[in-house]
């Protein structure tokens, strides 16, 4: 696991995306899964900004609240598709999302990892990591082996759901990957910022390898960059700011 401190998040978000850039004009750079939320916009724009060749690749979603209709703009799929699909260029027929309708959820998730398989697996995740150390929906408890998948959601979840939604909704499920499939895309990408974080980033990097953190999981994988800026990694021991 590589971790870099920055003084800021705006920083973090700069280093971030020349690494990011760095592995998508990478000769035989294609699966590409992308987190929604508001931590990794900033980094998507600044890719945008680049103006790059990208519509050699096949983005997925990685996860999608469950119980909000299709045409909500805060969706993962619809937020994704702007901040990505669109502003990088990618054709439409090479960006893939999840349902966000419940009787569909499970089917989705599970055609979406099927095709990612058929694809040749992920190339490069972007993930961002929640305040309790899940990766997409992937809350605590979620096994290092556990495929794409329908569930519950932890409370804390869901007043972060409500809190991007601004009241509007307040998904209790979601619907995700699953660990097995992240942790098996060959370079993975992390940010998390801000003190509500502390927690997870110190859990994620210096805690037990467990599944109680599922961002833990990734203590154990060859090829993670982790950013963060100061107070996410305050107390972290001994960390150098760059």
């Amino acid at each position: 696991m590589n971790l870099a401190i920055h003084a800021t998040a705006e920083q973090a978000n700069a280093a971030a995306a020349d690494r990011l850039v760095g592995w998508l004009t990478t000769s035989g750079v294609r699966n590409v899964m992308v987190a929604a939320g508001n931590t990794p916009l900033d980094l998507y724009r600044r890719v945008a900004e680049r103006r790059l060749e990208l519509s050699h690749l096949n983005v997925f979603a990685l996860d999608e609240y469950v119980g909000v209709p299709l045409e909500e703009p805060r969706n993962c799929a619809n937020l994704l598709k702007r901040s990505v699909g669109v502003a990088w260029g990618i054709p439409s027929a090479q960006f893939h999302v999840v349902s966000s309708i419940e009787q569909d959820a499970l089917a989705s998730v599970r055609e979406h990892e099927r095709r990612i398989t058929e694809a040749g697996g992920l190339d490069v995740i972007v993930l961002g990591l929640g305040q309790n150390g899940h990766l997409g929906f992937n809350e605590p408890g979620s096994a290092e082996d556990s495929g794409g998948r329908l569930l519950a959601l932890e409370t804390i979840s869901i007043e972060a759901n409500r809190s991007w939604f601004g009241g509007d909704y307040a998904p209790s499920k979601g619907v995700t990957v699953g660990m097995r499939t992240i942790l098996s895309a060959k370079k993975v990408l992390i940010m998390a910022y801000g003190a509500h974080k502390i927690g997870a980033v110190t859990a994620m990097v210096e805690g037990e390898r467990s599944d109680g953190c599922p961002a833990s999981l990734l203590q154990g994988h060859e090829d993670t960059w982790v950013f963060v800026e100061q107070v996410a990694a305050s107390k972290l021991s001994g960390r150098a700011v760059l």
